[in-house]
């Protein structure tokens, strides 16, 4: 484990909560390099159902890097990616993926699937899984607790 991932971890939870604040699902994520955050992102799935944390933060780390290569990055996430995710991380060569807490109904990072590590493909990221993982379960727990007393309390 990286010495910086507790502080890039916290930067994707404040991510993540922006989402939820927008009543998102609370799913942050940031890109690194050389030690400083290039870009984040944040679900914000309303009207494209590709606007995954990891995608947002991805799309504007290239943009910014002027380069789709992203070998060198390290991409934070709160939540394990799913295989869209997963598959852009290795498309894009990012070096080395962590995140918080497992998904375990799309995990692609080792939980459910294993893309991203997938020796097959064209290129394998590095794993750090776990970290800041009891704040970022957290924060969704709450966020799928208060879903779901609003949907109960509507009648839906």
């Amino acid at each position: 484990m990286n010495p910086d991932d507790n502080y890039f971890m916290n930067a994707a939870l404040n991510e993540a909560r922006k989402a939820f604040d927008r009543g998102d699902v609370p799913v942050g994520a940031l890109l690194v390099h050389e030690n400083k955050i290039l870009s984040s992102g944040s679900d914000h799935k309303a009207t494209d159902p590709t606007e995954h944390a990891e995608i947002i933060a991805i799309r504007s780390g290239a943009a910014k890097l002027n380069r789709w290569n992203l070998s060198g990055c390290t991409l934070y996430v709160t939540l394990e990616p799913c295989p869209m995710c997963a598959g852009a991380c290795v498309n894009a060569r990012i070096s080395r993926v962590v995140y918080g807490a497992n998904n375990f109904k799309s995990g692609a990072g080792g939980t459910l699937y294993n893309i991203l590590n997938d020796s097959r493909l064209n290129h394998v990221c590095k794993i750090e899984s776990g970290v800041l993982k009891s704040e970022c379960l957290n924060l969704l727990q709450n966020y799928f607790f208060i879903r779901r007393q609003t949907q109960c309390s509507q009648g839906v």
